[in-house]
């Protein structure tokens, strides 16, 4: 077949399609319907096209693949609204012969133009590109809730859509691994929309249980959020708890706009009848026209994208002006403060959730007498003193085993993984327990902290449930642990001196004020950096009391330079043969954080041997170790990679 006949025989299939679409819709038909009259038009004359043809019923031969038509009914019922358009180029194909096919427009019969037949709430302007999400700020984007009972697959809906593995995924028919609400920036498309993951909701869950203190949170989050994804599962087909989370959603947002969204049906066909069963009992539901789609694999987010748009478009277009969106761009390109990454850690039921929870002064997570309560690490945004601090609630930090699996294995991976990216750690301890024990930290706390400074990264230490501790009785208690908490972490990481302590009652909303201060100063002096001509005029002075056993052996430092901060990095350039030892580095590492008030974070202090000819050479004494940290140092100090590089050829 040429090119023009294909051409003409593509128009004349559009023009039926349309033509029976627009009967379907004045006859009221619903959304499924349409579709499935519309499927037997479109296999009638595929033949036409030249498409491999297979039968379906012992009907015309066709060729349709697996949810084909699900996925792309929109582009093949918008040609007509492209014909008169396509004139010209049908006509420029039939007069030039088959080679006027390379002068195809790309767009040529792509263009959504009769989206309106839709059947769903449009926007009120139907262009291409009404709303640029990418300009408006992640404060202002609309928020969309995915809501369901347990186990549908509303966390590995909520990965797909934020693009990233965040939020824990797991198969326990008889458990339920998301407990908090987790918020997420969605990318689909060209939409972007701020999303919730929600946990799984069971109406009739006895009053004061997990369940009905997760449904109490997803109710507080339904008022400030615009629609809401009503997830279902296609495989098990509708289940009486999905009625009662229907009724459920009626009574608590009456008025918002609910999509029922139908996952896991990868293993649904169209022409077997499984799927028109799934859609007619999604359809029941009462929340209009269900999408079948798979969030494991994907399928089915383009009609996700075709659903949300219009709706999305026509909230931005009612409650954000451009002028707007273009001042929260300025004012983000003129902030000069970088967010603080703060990551909260500890043993289960120290009180982590709850000093989230005080710090927020909002109820952001779940909190409970329940030991390992928190599963998925949350994170949290919120302003402190014109600074942006991204908070992360991680779940309790217990030793791996290989009995370790499932749900409880994945929290503890990932809130390694958070305890990676944070800047400052927070330490939680139990006061309860430190005067109980008499001792502060537990093997796994100090491995916390261990780690902690050898990342680099500041350490703040809280001692939680201080009003355990209140009462003419506990006094002499109390005065212990304050006294000492600080001596022993000391003992125990004498890596880093002046580890702050703060003692608090998350419980009571008391030390708040106390932690955040500590935390931004710690945060601060992460990020110092010294200039060299006051680091040398320092080191004069230092080198000058400190006593050395050999005069003649003495070293000799040429100058001492900060290469780099998070956490403040320095190099000592020696001239000679003589390098630093152990004792002198420690000397210098203590000096430096008692005259420049750095304690709390990890120093590093290197040292290079500059000979005469100008070329620097790293110590065969601390070769390891100092190798170990020029990696470190390579992604802010690449000169210094590129010295270390030409000595050693």
């Amino acid at each position: 077949m040429s090119c023009a006949a294909w051409f003409r025989a593509a128009r004349k299939t559009a023009y039926s399609f349309s033509i029976l679409y627009r009967v379907t819709a004045a006859a009221s038909a619903s959304q499924f319907h349409k579709k499935i009259i519309c499927n037997e038009i479109i296999g009638a004359t595929f033949s036409v096209l030249g498409f491999p043809s297979t039968k379906i019923g012992g009907g015309t031969p066709v060729s349709v693949s697996k949810h084909f038509f699900f996925q792309n009914v929109a582009k093949f019922y918008t040609l007509l609204g492209q014909e008169r358009a396509d004139d010209e180029v049908l006509d420029n194909v039939a007069s030039n012969g088959d080679d006027a096919c390379d002068n195809v427009p790309e767009d040529f019969n792509v263009k959504a133009a009769a989206s309106h037949t839709d059947g769903r709430p449009q926007a009120k302007h139907p262009t291409d590109d009404l709303v640029d999400f990418t300009r408006i700020h992640i404060n202002k984007l609309p928020t969309v809730v995915i809501i369901g009972r347990p186990n549908v697959g509303k966390s590995a809906l909520f990965n797909r859509l934020i693009r990233r593995r965040e939020a824990l995924v797991y198969n326990t028919p008889t458990d339920h691994v998301t407990r908090d609400i987790r918020e997420g920036v969605a990318k689909l498309g060209n939409l972007r929309f701020k999303v919730l993951d929600s946990a799984g909701l069971e109406a009739e869950a006895s009053s004061g249980s997990v369940l009905r203190r997760t449904a109490e949170m997803t109710g507080n989050v339904l008022s400030r959020s615009q629609l809401a994804l009503f997830l279902v599962d296609a495989r098990d087909g509708l289940q009486p708890m999905d009625l009662d989370v229907g009724k459920w959603l009626r009574k608590n947002a009456p008025g918002m706009k609910t999509i029922v969204v139908m996952n896991k049906a990868e293993s649904l066909d169209d022409y077997d009848g499984s799927l028109a069963s799934a859609v007619g009992e999604a359809y029941t539901l009462g929340f209009g026209d269900p999408i079948a789609l798979s969030a494991e694999t994907g399928l089915g987010m383009v009609e996700l994208h075709e659903t949300l748009r219009p709706l999305l478009e026509e909230y931005v277009l009612q409650n954000i002006n451009d002028d707007e969106s273009q001042e929260n761009d300025s004012s983000e390109d003129m902030e000069c403060k970088l967010p603080l990454q703060l990551a909260i850690v500890g043993r289960p039921n120290v009180g982590k959730s709850t000093l989230l929870n005080t710090i927020l002064q909002e109820d952001r997570v779940l909190v409970g007498p329940e030991a390992g309560l928190t599963r998925d690490s949350i994170r949290a945004e919120f302003e402190y003193q014109g600074r942006t601090i991204y908070l992360v609630d991680t779940a309790g930090w217990l030793e791996r085993t290989k009995q370790d699996k499932g749900p409880a294995s994945l929290s503890i991976v990932q809130s390694r993984k958070h305890l990676m990216r944070a800047h400052i750690i927070a330490l939680v301890l139990d006061a309860e327990e430190i005067a109980k024990a008499r001792r502060s930290m537990k093997h796994v706390e100090v491995v916390i902290a261990r780690r902690a400074v050898e990342e680099g990264r500041g350490l703040v230490v809280i001692v939680n449930k201080m009003d355990l501790l209140r009462g003419e009785e506990n006094s002499k208690l109390y005065k212990r642990v304050i006294e000492a908490v600080p001596a022993e972490i000391q003992t125990v990481i004498p890596q880093v001196t002046g580890i702050p302590v703060v003692f608090v009652s998350a419980l009571e909303g008391k030390g708040r004020i106390a932690v955040m201060r500590q935390v931004v100063e710690t945060y601060e002096k992460w990020c110092l950096r010294l200039p060299t001509a006051r680091l040398n005029r320092w080191l004069r002075k230092v080198m000058s009391r400190h006593s050395w056993k050999d005069q003649a052996a003495q070293p000799k430092i040429k100058y001492f330079t900060q290469v780099k901060a998070r956490p403040p990095t320095f190099i000592a350039f020696m001239s000679g043969k003589t390098q630093l030892s152990e004792t002198d580095l420690r000397f210098l590492t203590r000096s430096l954080k008692e005259d420049f008030d750095l304690g709390g974070i990890p120093v590093r202090i290197l040292q290079r041997t500059v000979e005469r000819n100008g070329r620097t050479k790293t110590s065969s004494k601390n070769e390891q170790s100092t190798n170990r940290a020029v990696e470190r140092v390579v992604s802010d100090k690449r000169t210094i990679l590129a010295v270390e590089n030409n000595s050693t050829t």
